[in-house]
């Protein structure tokens, strides 16, 4: 009796093919789906089609957006995305705060002017939150 080995099945999410362009969604979602017809098991820990947000490109303007993203949660700002509740953790957010306030030090004089405008911009309106939130 011969025993049929069970893999697994590797699946690139890579958003970029190999020639660095952007995959076209509608043949992953294909792939996906003919996986699942075929009776393959997609590898555990993988998302469904449509659960992922799409990813902002990887630029300064959207570090910068990130970690004031985080200082608004801490902060109490906005919802927490798995819990949906708000809350104040200010140590947090001062620490995100101080880490932009880093980042614009560290990249003085080497930024575009649209990069150090939204710097100082999200960095005095965070500063002005953390205050009020502070009373």
């Amino acid at each position: 009796m011969a025993e049929e080995e069970k893999g697994f099945i590797l699946k690139d999410k890579r958003a970029f093919d190999d020639k660095g362009e952007l995959k076209d969604e509608d043949q992953e979602g294909q792939a996906v789906k003919q996986e699942k017809e075929d009776g393959k098991e997609v590898a555990s820990g993988t998302m469904e089609e449509g659960q992922r947000t799409p990813l902002p490109e990887v630029n300064f303007s959207s570090l910068i957006l990130s970690l004031s993203s985080s200082a608004l949660l801490h902060i109490g700002e906005i919802a927490d995305p798995y819990t949906g509740e708000k809350k104040k953790d200010l140590a947090l957010a001062k620490h995100s705060i101080d880490t932009i306030a880093l980042l614009k030090e560290k990249t003085e004089g080497n930024l575009s002017e649209e990069e150090q405008k939204l710097l100082e911009s999200v960095l005095t309106d965070l500063r002005w939150r953390y205050i009020k939130a502070a009373e």
